[in-house]
């Protein structure tokens, strides 16, 4: 090759390589471009967000209402379901703030709350201007989770007009007509006990116990045989338990759903567990087609369920399954949890144990030896001990409202803002040494009618209070009057070396229960 030739060659090399470099240049200068525009388009997207969530994160320190400084995205829930019970969190900001003002704030995940401090604007709220926080904040999707849409979530005329239908269903009569259903599966109970102690004499009263009330509520609600009793492995027992330990959703959906139900709701989200919404969805359609078609009729909560849809009222097959399940669910764990933390309570103090025993017995004999609805109104010591049960270890820990109106109260600077989810501490006021002097101690005469007379009357909330309190308070207190008084006739009840104390609160359940058993050494006694 001649020496022009390769210069004009390596001249043609430079060239191109310019060229490269340049091409190179301009689309390192075009994604410069793009990447700067992009920036500001997320900046223009992002700064709203951090700013609506500075100001929301802020909302409490901006008005001066004492509170803990909250995390993103959990607020003052941090290490809930995980370390700490829902319990805890609420009793800290209590007995640190109990004294600053009527209530104070909390942030529950996203959602901005109250906790009502003083007792008269709680009497206020839940009876007296009971208008102004008619609703809870709870996620209902009656269209697309037709089981949310229970007596305990909606909202409104239709919670009002639900719950008309609903009370005459509860009245003593009715559940008086469901006494002997309730205690055929007592007898049931004992004799799934006999087998147990006969094994081992050391028994988790947990676990029979909640198949107790499993049976219980089975029979009264869905009209059905659940033998959970004989079988621990019974379709209903473990749905229910999947409905309070299944969500359908991991945790940052749960929060959102929390955080903003109506939102949720648009977004036709569902928060029930498929397995759970189809397994008593059918049970309710099976059984009602079942009892229309061959007129069968019970003294059950079913059948009057069934009258309510065939009567001017009426009642659609969604409706019935909503209310037959939040019946199931509000009553076998919450029965079950007090019956087994009243036994453990009993077996640490023998003297109230042996007294209630006197009381029960001396119904029985009154009886000829049977127990009857009449006696139970009778058992004024067994009320007393059920009482304490219920302060010291609350089931329910905290009662939900929420604000329709701003709400002014007798301090200027305290005012509870329109929408504002509104928190009844029940279980702090329970262990509140100002006015149950030594909490931890178990003590049934704090109950007795002289003491009781001299506490303000919103000391005691484990059903709630006012209109919106439990529809089935006679009904759990039926249930568990009937499975103690059983036990206590049979058997005597004493710790061991597996008894936990104290009870440690499950963390994963937002409800309290005992964490891992309540383990008894349990003696039948010779009748």
């Amino acid at each position: 090759m001649t020496t022009n030739a390769r210069r004009y060659k390596f001249s043609i090399s430079i060239h191109r390589d310019r060229l490269n470099l340049t091409k190179s240049r301009n689309l390192t200068l075009i994604i410069m471009a793009i990447s700067e525009v992009l920036i500001y388009i997320v900046l223009a997207l992002v700064s709203p967000l951090v700013y609506f969530i500075r100001q929301h994160m802020t909302y409490w320190k901006r008005r001066g209402i004492p509170h803990d400084p909250p995390d993103f995205p959990s607020g003052n829930l941090k290490g809930v379901k995980k370390t700490h019970h829902l319990r805890d969190l609420t009793r800290a900001n209590y007995e640190k703030y109990k004294h600053s003002g009527p209530f104070g704030g909390f942030y529950f995940f996203l959602k901005q709350a109250v906790i009502v401090y003083d007792l008269d604007l709680a009497k206020n709220i839940l009876i007296r201007d009971f208008h102004n926080f008619t609703d809870r904040t709870i996620f209902h999707n009656e269209r697309d989770d037709p089981l949310t849409g229970h007596l305990f979530a909606v909202e409104g005329q239709k919670w009002k007009h639900l719950r008309n239908k609903l009370t005459p269903t509860f009245s003593s009569g009715k559940i008086k007509g469901m006494f002997p259903i309730v205690l055929s599966v007592g007898d049931r109970l004992i004799e799934a006990f006999d087998n147990l102690v006969e094994k081992d004499s050391i028994v988790e009263v947990k676990d029979i116990l909640a198949r107790f009330t499993v049976d219980v509520i089975g029979n009264c609600a869905f009209g059905l045989e659940c033998n959970s009793l004989k079988d621990p492995h019974a379709e209903f027992r473990i749905m229910g338990t999947k409905a309070f330990t299944q969500p359908r959703h991991n945790k940052l959906l749960d929060m959102f759903i929390f955080s903003f139900p109506k939102l949720a709701k648009t977004l036709r989200m569902r928060q029930i567990h498929e397995e759970v919404h189809q397994f008593y969805m059918r049970v309710t359609r099976e059984t009602v087609e079942f009892r229309e078609k061959n007129s069968v009729k019970r003294n059950d909560f079913m059948n009057l369920l069934i009258d309510l849809k065939n009567s001017e009222e009426g009642m659609t097959m969604d409706e019935i399954a909503a209310q037959s399940f939040v019946f199931f669910l509000a009553g076998f764990e919450t029965s079950s949890t007090t019956i087994g933390i009243a036994l453990f309570e009993l077996a640490l103090n023998q003297e109230i144990q042996d007294r209630l025993r006197a009381e029960i017995n001396t119904q029985f004999d009154k009886n000829a030896g049977k127990l009857t609805y009449d006696s139970m109104a009778e058992m004024h010591y067994m009320d007393m001990v059920m009482k304490e049960t219920l302060r010291k270890h609350s089931v329910a820990t905290n009662l939900i409202r929420k604000a329709l109106n701003d709400y002014p109260t007798s301090n200027p600077k305290y005012v509870i803002p329109k929408g504002i989810t509104v928190m009844i501490p029940a279980d702090s006021i329970h262990r509140d040494p100002e006015i149950y002097p030594d909490p931890e101690k178990f003590d049934p005469e704090r109950f007795s009618p002289e003491e009781t007379q001299k506490r303000h009357p919103l000391t005691w909330l484990p059903f709630g209070e006012g209109p919106r309190n439990c529809i089935g308070l006679r009904f759990g207190k039926m249930q568990t009057y009937i499975g103690l008084s059983l036990l206590l006739r049979n058997y005597k009840f004493h710790y061991c070396d597996k008894t936990p104390n104290p009870l440690q609160p499950d963390v994963t359940n937002l409800v309290y229960s005992a964490k891992g058993g309540i383990f008894l050494r349990v003696e039948r006694i010779k009748l």
